[in-house]
């Protein structure tokens, strides 16, 4: 296998910041990125002990084969079914099996190498560590137990699609975790439109599920017993999540990601009343039983696996055509890891089809979205999206999702008719559909800011009148430096194609006041609005 320009240049930028005396990186790449390749191809430069640690058993075959696939013979330190799995697999994908228990690289179970006794020799030779799916290397949890056990001077390396946690923690060694550097690689964006990952079409069915009630987690997700039982209460998400499939994806191989056990064997139950063939797969699945149904999904023997808390992370499976979300997630980070699963390259797919049918990309907005990466904490609840971008909505004709500034939906032409159009609000900052009168006096009230008159009372001493002067004064050059801001705002819009009506509900959108009403804020507010416009281009 050859590496990509960009992993090239990752591995390059890697080795750099070794060289610079940082100790542990994490590189930033997209689901479907081939972050497995770039861990292989890390520890194949390592004279030494290289231990690659996932935490999961579907995690730890993948990167064995990432491995095997470049030709390199290693250790899996796992339960001895595990392995057994793994060697079985080898031998029917590859001809042959690349296990080799003496190697040096190693591919490590983090819940059996914490086992490990910290006398193995092999502890003391590894030069490299190196963590899949990397936003799990926070301070004082097993991550860290397992990588205390190597040398001191050992360097380590992770990578992850989504270099955050829902928690809010910090990555960083700074903040909570043990990252002293990053890496970013190529966005998701760059990678389809360069075609090393595939285009996707979305659909967004209205749903009857009620999160209102929906407690957050110390993880950041929603509360695993809440939001069960707000999916179980819905009355209609079983049968439409198969009917949607057979509308927009009959005969597509694909995943349905469901809240629990009972949830996806009753969806399965449905696909298979409707002629889908499916299987239900989860955590508690035999390997081989679960490497079976796989086979039979990448070969079309079955069109549908209903999931459960399995096919997230790491998962590398290209005959995934359709998406269906089934089980809302507060995660930002699981979010973009399920959507992945269906962007992997596959002859004859022009396009992965997703069916959200509980809200994810409304309230994540699609990953491929961009978002600024940090290592430093975050607060807890993850918000839907970040802050000051345009939200989305779902078309109520054909459900497609869009972001809301558009004036209709660009995929079938509907018009939300607004309830009515006395405010601002009511028409989302798209100040062509006030009625005459309102529009006319909003219009006054910025002629009479702009003509600048200042109300001192009669009689008022100089001190009072010249405080009111200072404040009117300090109040226009806020505003004159807002307009500034707000015209460069506009000139961004206009270069992205967006109408004049599209930037005023944009505007709106991204900052909850129309453009007239935020020319008539006192200075203060003036200058708030400001920086919080400017922080959208930089």
């Amino acid at each position: 296998m050859q590496a990509r320009d960009y992993q090239a240049q990752m591995s390059h930028d890697f080795q750099t910041h070794w060289d610079l005396g940082f100790k542990v990186l994490m590189g930033v790449l997209p689901t479907g990125g081939g972050k497995s390749f770039v861990l292989a191809n890390e520890a194949n430069k390592v004279d030494g002990g290289v231990a690659l640690i996932a935490h999961r058993q579907e995690l730890v075959s993948q990167l064995s084969f990432a491995l095997a696939r470049c030709g390199i013979q290693h250790g899996i330190v796992a339960a001895a079914g595990t392995i057994s799995t793994i060697v079985r697999l080898h031998v029917e994908e590859f001809g042959r099996s690349f296990y080799s228990p003496n190697s040096l690289h190693r591919v490590c179970s983090i819940d059996t190498l914490i086992r490990m006794p910290p006398t193995d020799p092999w502890l003391a030779r590894v030069k490299l560590w190196i963590c899949d799916e990397g936003h799990h290397l926070t301070r004082g949890n097993k991550w860290e137990k397992g990588i205390a056990m190597f040398p001191r001077n050992a360097r380590g390396l992770s990578v992850t699609a989504t270099p955050l946690r829902a928690d809010g923690k910090g990555l960083g060694s700074h903040a909570d975790g043990l990252v002293d550097a990053m890496i970013e690689g190529p966005r998701m964006r760059e990678l389809i439109d360069r075609s090393f990952l595939t285009d996707y079409m979305i659909w967004c069915p209205p749903s009857d599920i009620d999160l209102s009630g929906v407690g957050i987690a110390p993880s950041g997700d929603y509360s695993p017993e809440g939001v069960r039982k707000a999916v179980h209460q819905s009355k209609q998400i079983v049968g439409d999540v198969v009917q949607h499939y057979l509308k927009v994806a009959p005969g597509l191989r694909g995943v349905t990601f469901c809240v629990d056990i009972e949830s996806a064997t009753e969806i399965c139950e449905e696909y298979r009343r409707y002629g889908v063939p499916a299987e239900v797969l989860t955590g508690k699945t035999p390997d081989l039983v679960r490497a079976q149904i796989l086979r039979k999904l990448r070969d079309g023997s079955i069109l549908q696996v209903t999931s459960v808390d399995v096919l997230s992370e790491g998962f590398d499976l290209p005959a995934i055509e359709a998406i269906s979300f089934a089980r809302p997630t507060e995660s930002y980070g699981l979010f973009c890891q399920q959507f992945g699963r269906g962007l992997r390259l596959l002859p004859g797919k022009s396009h992965a089809k997703i069916i959200d049918h509980v809200g994810n990309v409304i309230r994540h907005r699609p990953p491929d979205a961009y978002r600024e990466w940090s290592l430093d904490r975050r607060e807890r609840r993850s918000k839907s999206a970040p802050s000051d971008v345009i939200p989305m909505r779902a078309c109520p004709q054909c459900t497609r999702p869009y972001e809301r500034h558009l004036v209709g939906c660009p995929y079938c032409g509907f018009f939300p008719e607004p309830a009515g159009r006395g405010t601002p609000e009511q028409v989302e900052g798209d100040l062509a559909l006030l009625t005459p009168e309102v529009l006319a006096k909003m219009r006054g009230d910025l002629a009479r800011v702009d003509a600048g008159v200042v109300n001192v009372p009669y009689g008022a001493d100089p001190a009072v009148a010249g405080r009111l002067h200072r404040i009117a004064r300090e109040r226009n050059e806020a505003l004159t430096a807002l307009r500034c801001s707000m015209d460069q705002y506009g000139g961004i819009m206009a270069a992205k194609g967006a109408s004049p009506r599209e930037t005023s509900r944009a505007f709106y959108q991204q900052f909850g006041i129309d453009v007239i009403s935020a020319q008539l804020l006192n200075a203060n507010d003036s200058n708030a609005l400001r920086e919080r416009i400017e922080r959208t281009w930089k």
